[in-house]
């Protein structure tokens, strides 16, 4: 979505919208905002190629809105943040996300929503800034190496520069860090141990992209925190779109949660 359109959006649900974009060394980091700043804080973070119109409809939730300050970010490579120039490192888009994660600090809780390549980049956060991340919501998360398919017999060719050139930008961005991806994932499993927040794994045993088996890695690698798997027989990889209340239910169950243990005011 444009800007102009994202601000349409949001004027025709009469909902006060904020887009804003931090500058960090060469990179763009570009979000959406709504819902009252001194509440907890919910980031959604999109899958690839994607951008942050995936969880645009999350952002005017009137329940969701009620209980927190709502967040969608283009990713590296995508939307507004350097759009075809991809960051396939998960690190350093981690480190690319964290200093809008500073600006909320003083907004307890964070809660880190991810879909799909999402889940890997969320998960990383907790690892790398625990002191930042309150709660994670992994939804169809590729996050298992070993799940990962085996497709470098034809990305590797559209990552030269003849087929780069001829993919639309969001694709290219898109091949350059799936092409990374096991590598990436693969980095990160002596790290696992370090997530100390409460972890929710939302899945779907028809997801044909991601397979239900990353929720029992989830289930195996978080040995320092709780997990809460939701597996869901009739649901596929499009949980945003198709099934939004479990990811609703998910972030006003993690809310009630720190409520309970006064993180949160009610």
């Amino acid at each position: 979505m444009s800007e102009k359109k994202i601000a349409k959006h949001f004027k025709e649900k009469n909902i006060a919208v904020k887009q804003d974009a931090l500058k960090i060394d060469k990179r763009t980091q570009h979000f959406v905002t709504t819902g009252k700043e001194d509440n907890p804080t919910v980031v959604f973070v999109h899958g690839s190629p994607g951008s942050l119109s995936a969880f645009i409809d999350f952002l005017s939730d009137s329940l969701l809105l009620s209980r927190a300050h709502l967040v969608t970010i283009d990713r590296p490579g995508f939307g507004y943040s350097n759009f075809g120039k991809a960051e396939p490192s998960l690190k350093m888009q981690a480190a690319l996300l964290q200093p809008l994660l500073e600006l909320r600090k003083q907004h307890r809780p964070i809660i880190l929503v991810g879909h799909s390549l999402g889940g890997p980049v969320i998960a990383r956060m907790a690892m790398d800034y625990p002191d930042l991340v309150d709660g994670l919501i992994i939804v169809a998360g590729s996050i298992d190496p070993e799940l990962e398919p085996n497709e470098r017999w034809f990305r590797v060719p559209l990552a030269t520069p003849f087929f780069s050139w001829l993919m639309p930008l969001s694709f290219k961005a898109s091949n350059d860090e799936i092409l990374e991806t096991k590598k990436e994932l693969e980095l990160m499993l002596p790290l696992w141990k370090d997530i100390k927040c409460p972890v929710i794994i939302l899945h779907g045993m028809k997801d044909k992209l991601v397979p239900p088996g990353n929720a029992d890695f989830a289930k195996r690698m978080l040995t320092n925190t709780s997990v809460d798997v939701v597996l869901r027989e009739d649901v596929n990889h499009f949980i945003p779109w198709t099934h939004p209340e479990m990811i609703q239910q998910a972030i006003l169950q993690l809310l009630g949660q720190f409520e309970r243990n006064g993180l949160a005011k009610q």
